[in-house]
């Protein structure tokens, strides 16, 4: 019976590359992810290791929030507007638009503004790529069969999640040609438009209509079904028990990983020292980065086969359980070798959590509110990751080391664990009392 339900799940990349329509989506994120990928990092880069600026964390803080604040700021109406217009049209102009906006940013790099020009140029790039990122995430299921998400969203979120990683090291390898200074970081951030245009291109491609949203479940004003995008996606969410447990698992995860985030980026600008090959500075970050996309690419690879052997609360258990163990043994030293550890372990679960998350949206939520519910996630995933940057920005100094606040982030990813478990368990009994103590294994998504 085991060996029939991996027959039934396992495809392999080979044979979804062979639908057209999926190996299309996939071009059009890894094109989107690459330009989002380089223009994150080019304007970190131009902000946190400019010789010509100073970062502290008040201002590292600050520039995470207009990274992903926008996330929060644009998402219902992205949602909305994804369940209610052609999501190809929406990803084709989205990718148009920002492409428009990166120029204008890079523009204000290279003239050496900061503050509020700057960020409202970077909020806009950042805040129209949600309509992108959640269109594709709502789109997938329209191009495989709903018993193969795990496998297909895996390789889609796994091969755009290298893809960013290749992005921002493409940034550094510009930087360094093109230099450190406010005009090489103009012109490196620039060329993420290249990213966004050709993701548009790819997307031009597909058929009016054919990503869905096949039903529209709104208001026929506009200005209403905007407005109440959000709600719709947190109901669409209360309502489905594998998605409220595992939405939990994961913010507790994005709390943490921004403790970590800023803490590593201290220490890399401040505290940290070369050993032998390994570099600190921008070139440490991009080791980061690359230890990173090695931890994402091995989650794609096993999360389909560990979920198909464990269950996705067994998987989801683990992996918080993981990465409270690693942040400790790995994130307690402090060097320049157990950060990059401990970047892979955590970014590894992190993902495999991700993973799971997205395959519980995808199959468990009626397409007609699928884009709310994404954009609800993003929201949420967001606004937590923001929060914790800004709270840790108060309390860390300036050199980054803080044995507290690695305490504090393994603490975290076990009140996640408990968060999820208890959700999991409160939801279960409520809606199925005799399916409480079945075998989690029997659904793809727990």
């Amino acid at each position: 019976m085991t060996t029939v339900a991996v027959e039934k799940h396992h495809w392999g990349s080979r044979r979804f590359l062979g639908i057209p329509e999926y190996r299309r989506l996939l071009a059009t994120r890894l094109a989107s992810q690459w330009g989002d990928g380089l223009f994150q990092a080019g304007l970190a880069g131009a902000v946190l290791f400019n010789p010509e600026r100073q970062a502290h964390p008040a201002e590292i803080a600050a520039g995470f929030a207009v990274l992903l604040l926008p996330y929060s700021l644009v998402g219902p109406f992205a949602g909305a507007l994804l369940d209610r217009w052609d999501r190809k049209k929406v990803i084709l102009v989205a990718n148009l638009a920002r492409a428009a906006f990166v120029v204008l940013t890079a523009a204000a790099v290279g003239a050496g503004l900061s503050g509020l020009p700057l960020y409202v140029f970077a909020l806009i790039v950042m805040g129209i790529g949600r309509f992108v990122g959640s269109g594709l995430s709502a789109s997938l299921p329209h191009v495989v069969p709903e018993d193969h998400l795990v496998e297909a969203n895996a390789l889609a979120a796994t091969a755009g999640a290298v893809m960013s990683v290749v992005g921002a090291a493409s940034a550094i390898g510009f930087r360094t040609l093109l230099g450190a200074g406010d005009g090489g970081s103009g012109w490196t951030t620039s060329i993420a438009v290249v990213g966004m245009l050709l993701s548009a291109f790819i997307a031009s491609r597909f058929k009016a209509g054919v990503l869905g949203p096949d039903e529209v479940d709104e208001s026929h004003n506009a200005m209403r079904a905007v407005a109440r995008g959000l709600l719709d996606g947190a109901k669409a969410t209360l309502r489905t028990p594998s998605v409220t447990a595992s939405l939990a698992a994961l913010l507790a995860h994005r709390a943490a990983f921004g403790v970590n985030l800023i803490i590593t980026l201290l220490l890399m600008r401040y505290a940290l020292e070369d050993v032998g090959i390994l570099k600190a500075g921008i070139g440490g970050l991009g080791e980061v980065a690359i230890a990173g996309g090695a931890g994402i690419l091995l989650a794609g690879v096993l999360t389909d086969r560990i979920v198909d052997r464990f269950g996705i609360k067994k998987t989801i258990s683990g992996t918080l359980v993981l990465t409270a163990v690693a942040q400790l043994a790995l994130g307690l030293p402090m060097t320049l070798i157990s950060i990059l550890a401990a970047s892979f372990f955590l970014i590894f679960a992190g993902q495999v959590v991700k993973l799971c998350v997205d395959t519980a949206v995808q199959h468990d939520v009626g397409d007609e509110v699928r884009g709310r519910v994404f954009a609800l996630y993003d929201t949420l995933f967001n606004v937590t990751q923001v929060t914790a940057v800004s709270i840790t920005a108060t309390v860390i100094p300036l050199d980054g080391r803080s044995p507290a606040l690695i305490i504090t982030a393994a603490g975290l990813y076990l009140v996640g664990l408990a968060a999820y478990l208890l959700l999991l368990a409160r939801k279960r009994q409520a809606q199925h009392p005799a399916l409480v103590r079945e075998d989690d294994r029997s659904h793809p998504i727990g």
